[in-house]
């Protein structure tokens, strides 16, 4: 296991812990003070924990090596598994608590003493600020590794995982005041309105964040292109190899955060080998695995501009030939 993957691990592995613990409290909590907030934010902490399980197996899953039947590896197992957690947090967080807030609304009861309310909110958050502080420190080292900002690589990053735990630490504090909001304003007014809007508020949020980690767990799986700034460093190192003439096609594709297929379409000089393009792939290979936070999987095509053929036993275009125009009735 590499040290990122090691990080990563140790990140999911804080937030669960966080997760559970404050899961428990907050079931005490919100059952001691009939809060639907705490009971819609138990909820959410017992989605997210049960999340990091999965996020946990698609770390274990993900690492395998390549065999047979998978010869790039199991990379994109990871997105896989995100997208379970995406889909947990949309059915166990986010539909208990619109449920709990419609019943809170609905079916209003008066609360006991709301100070262990409010101490099960402090304590969460302390446990929550510590998972989410781990979590924001990881993502920030592999933005300034990529020279990126923290918004742009949260945009563009393959990495779901540690994106799936930062969202949902984020997501975690911002319900907590939620929670805190609802509770106070139910003590202040005496209405368990507020409360059931304030866990209603919950669900909403965890929906947004279900969304978010869903969409990218499904552009990673049906395979997203590298960022524009790796597709131009990878342009720029086959376009100043020497013997190439121009670089006609470029695809690149995901398969796992760790895991980049470069495949190019490449016209060379007349007086380029089959035996040169492959040292040519080899050593494009190994200048980009030093460049790029994915390990490359290069492809060389070589074509020759003139008269569009390929060298043998190479791979066909990158993209489908299209179809001849059908020939007409004879008159």
């Amino acid at each position: 296991m590499s040290s990122k993957e090691r990080s990563t691990r140790t990140t999911v592995l804080i937030a669960g812990a966080a997760n559970l613990f404050v899961a428990v409290i907050k079931v005490v909590a919100g059952v001691l003070t009939g809060s639907s907030a705490l009971l819609a934010e138990a909820a959410h902490s017992a989605a997210d924990t049960l999340n990091q399980a999965f996020l946990l197996a698609s770390l274990r899953r993900g690492a395998r090596p390549a065999d047979a039947r998978h010869p790039f590896g199991y990379g994109q197992e990871r997105y896989f598994w995100s997208l379970l957690a995406a889909f947990g947090i949309f059915v166990a967080g986010a539909g208990f608590s619109v449920f709990e807030g419609v019943l809170a609304i609905t079916r209003p009861e008066q609360g006991s003493d709301a100070l262990i309310g409010y101490i099960v909110l402090v304590v969460s958050g302390l446990a929550e600020a510590t998972s989410f502080v781990r979590a924001l420190l990881q993502f920030r080292g592999q933005a300034r590794s990529r020279h990126e900002s923290l918004v742009t690589h949260l945009r563009t990053s393959a990495d779901t995982t540690v994106k799936a735990a930062l969202f949902e630490d984020s997501a975690a504090m911002v319900g907590l005041a939620l929670a805190a909001a609802g509770l106070l304003l139910r003590q202040l007014t005496g209405s368990s309105v507020w409360d059931g809007s304030a866990s209603i508020a919950i669900g909403a949020l965890l929906v947004v964040v279900a969304v978010r980690l869903g969409l990218d767990s499904r552009d990673l799986l049906l395979g997203r292109a590298a960022d524009p700034q790796d597709q131009q460093l990878i342009r720029d190192r086959i376009e100043a190899m020497p013997g190439v003439d121009e670089l006609l096609e470029l695809l690149t594709m995901y398969m796992g955060p760790d895991r980049l297929i470069v495949a190019a379409r490449v016209a060379f000089s007349d007086d380029i080998g089959a035996g040169t393009v492959e040292d040519l792939a080899e050593r494009i290979d190994r200048e980009l695995s030093d460049q790029l936070t994915a390990t490359p999987h290069v492809f060389i095509d070589p074509t020759d501009t003139a008269s569009g053929s390929r060298g043998a036993g190479l791979p066909g275009p990158l993209l489908p030939e299209p179809e001849p125009e059908p020939a007409g009735e004879a008159g």
